[in-house]
């Protein structure tokens, strides 16, 4: 396998693998990552569908891109997904997936044309003291030591974040800053997480630092990300062929050893309480995702919180079965082992009457019923004591949604400590509490919350255990390569495999560890598009500098004389009209 960059290797069309046609693979696991590799074996590895078989626990695929309707609970989605142009992997799949919403058009046209139609833009990132606005008016207030924390990291070999907690390596200057509101709330970062992750996200999305503020950087689907994708994805495997098993637990797999070679030889599967053994022949594949940020995720109700269950998680058992059975496998327990350190809680809130939109659009200064852009992402309750955030996504999330409803997506990021209306911990509320706190610091008067909440909305909560487990410090060797060294015919899928350069809570993660994992074993033809370079770019570099600056010209060194001098000499030249071009001098 090969990283690539271009439209030499972006457009071409690779021969079938060798073996193509007797290759048989099984996939554990119908997420995003399982999907994708699907789709790569069959567009180019040229494998039959028919020959590609998913296990999947659950009565549906998707994963975490859920959305759901649940009977006498309402609409549900535990999360969404936010997107950008520089996707790679995710794009270069979506243009051969046939859209379900417009005739002879792929999904990613239909992703690009609604994006052009509707840029994306925030009018209102935080609010304080019930819905004011918070202020900051797209402003960092980065102080020197903190700029020089971030430079610092930006720098830093990868091995000197490894096992460091975040705020480890960043100060208080930096950690009290508007500019981690803006990211520890978009990405979902806690301070005792990862510092490496935190490094391969500055490096990652530098090009999108200037759209932390007001949500440019970002786009979003027409529905809810399991209409958008999932459902796509799902029509164009089923009419390829492929055989998914429904209600299908993976136990265990089993690995030969062999003159420095590694293969699987058997997944062990229980179903209907049944427990079988798949075989797997001389050029059968294993594709198997370990881990999962939504196992033993619980729904509670309008009146029932959501519980945390901290029982067997299945998908984590299963991985630590088969890290047993290999060093190069991985280790789980560094991240499925501090659930109070993982965890938090989010919330599906439908409107019931036009009583709560108004004060949506009061906050959003958007009509929430238009159909187009409402919030821009999420809008953060910056006093809020559970660091609450919401989002009103496009109208309607879901298509068999009433037309006089609105869907909104609540979380919060301190799920132990009381709120500042309902005085009790998020993790003990029910979604009538939820509502009342989302309420209160929406600007809804204190006198009118209680009744507005309990007949204005209907609200499901979900606690997520491991929802941020891979934000957990890690070194090198605790996630597996996704394909390990001396694997013949096994892959690791997933949030949890390793993959390099890119970052994790992504759809494009796991979409590329699908095509790594195809691309290597079955030594497909055509190169994978290299994680998206804009941290090897200087305009990029100098376009983040000077927007963490809030738009401070960097001052010249040195007597009025020499300044002066230096700066001639700069205006004439090439670096000199890229340092003005992009507001530094």
């Amino acid at each position: 396998m090969q990283h690539t960059a271009g439209n030499y290797e972006a457009f071409a069309r690779p021969r079938p693998a060798q073996h193509a046609q007797e290759t048989k693979a099984y996939i554990v696991g119908s997420g995003l990552a399982g999907l994708a590799a699907a789709v790569f074996l069959i567009r180019d590895a040229g494998v039959p569908g028919a020959n590609v078989t998913i296990l999947e626990k659950g009565d549906i695929a998707g994963g975490a891109l859920d959305g759901l309707d649940v009977p006498e609970k309402g609409f549900v989605i535990r999360g969404g997904r936010e997107l950008e142009n520089h996707m790679e992997c995710l794009w270069d799949m979506m243009r051969s997936i046939p859209s379900l919403e417009l005739e002879d058009a792929s999904v990613l046209d239909e992703f690009y044309w609604l994006n052009k139609d509707d840029p994306n833009y925030s009018l209102r990132r935080a609010t304080v003291r019930q819905g004011e606005d918070a202020g900051h008016e797209g402003r960092f207030s980065l102080p020197k030591r903190a700029q020089k924390d971030l430079l610092k990291i930006f720098l830093a070999e990868r091995a000197e974040m490894e096992g460091k907690r975040i705020d480890e390596v960043m100060g208080r200057e930096f950690l009290d800053s508007p500019f981690w509101m803006y990211w520890r709330t978009m990405f979902a970062f806690e301070e005792w997480h990862s510092a490496l992750e935190f490094k391969l996200y500055l490096h990652r999305f530098i090009h999108h630092i200037g759209g932390l503020p007001d949500f440019t950087a970002l786009k979003f689907t027409k529905y809810n990300q399991y209409e958008s994708f999932v459902l796509p994805l799902m029509h164009y495997l089923t009419e390829h062929g492929v055989v998914f098993r429904s209600g299908t637990e993976v136990l265990d797999a089993d690995f030969a050893h062999r003159n420095g070679e590694i293969r699987a030889t058997a997944i062990h599967c229980r179903r209907d309480g049944a427990e079988e053994t798949i075989e797997l022949g001389e050029h059968d594949l294993a594709l198997m995702t370990i881990g999962s940020l939504v196992d033993n995720s619980d729904d509670g109700d309008h009146h029932t919180p959501a519980a945390l269950n901290e029982g067997p998680a299945p998908a984590w058992d299963l991985w630590k079965r088969i890290a047993k059975k290999d060093p190069s496998f991985g280790r789980p327990e560094v991240f499925c082992s501090s659930i109070e350190e993982t965890k938090w809680e989010s919330a599906t809130v439908t409107t019931l009457d036009q009583r709560i939109p108004a004060y949506i659009e009061r906050i959003a200064q958007r009509d929430p019923f238009s159909g187009r852009v409402v919030t821009g992402g999420i809008v953060t309750a910056e006093d809020s004591s559970w660091l609450l955030s919401w989002t009103v996504n496009r109208q309607p999330h879901f298509k068999k949604q009433p037309k006089d409803q609105i869907v909104v997506w609540v979380y919060g990021l301190f799920v132990d400590v009381d709120g500042d209306y309902v005085k009790k911990p998020l993790a003990q509320c029910t979604g009538e509490e939820i509502t009342q706190e989302w309420l209160y610091h929406l600007g809804v008067p204190v006198e009118e919350i209680p009744e507005l909440a309990a007949t204005g909305a209907r609200c499901v909560p979900v606690m997520m255990p491991y929802v941020t487990s891979f934000f957990m410090p890690r070194r090198a060797g605790d996630r597996p390569q996704v394909v390990p060294e001396g694997a013949a015919n096994f892959a690791f899928l997933g949030q949890f495999a390793e993959t390099g350069r890119d970052t994790i809570f992504t759809t494009e993660y796991s979409v590329r560890t699908g095509m790594e994992a195809v691309y290597q074993l079955l030594d497909v033809e055509r190169g994978v598009p290299e994680t998206w370079g804009s941290t090897y770019d200087v305009r990029d570099l100098l376009e983040a500098s000077a927007r963490m600056r809030d738009g401070k010209k960097v001052e010249v060194p040195g007597p009025a004389a020499l300044r002066g001098y230096l700066r001639g000499r700069l205006e004439h030249g090439e670096i000199g009209q890229l340092l003005e071009e992009h507001g530094l001098i």
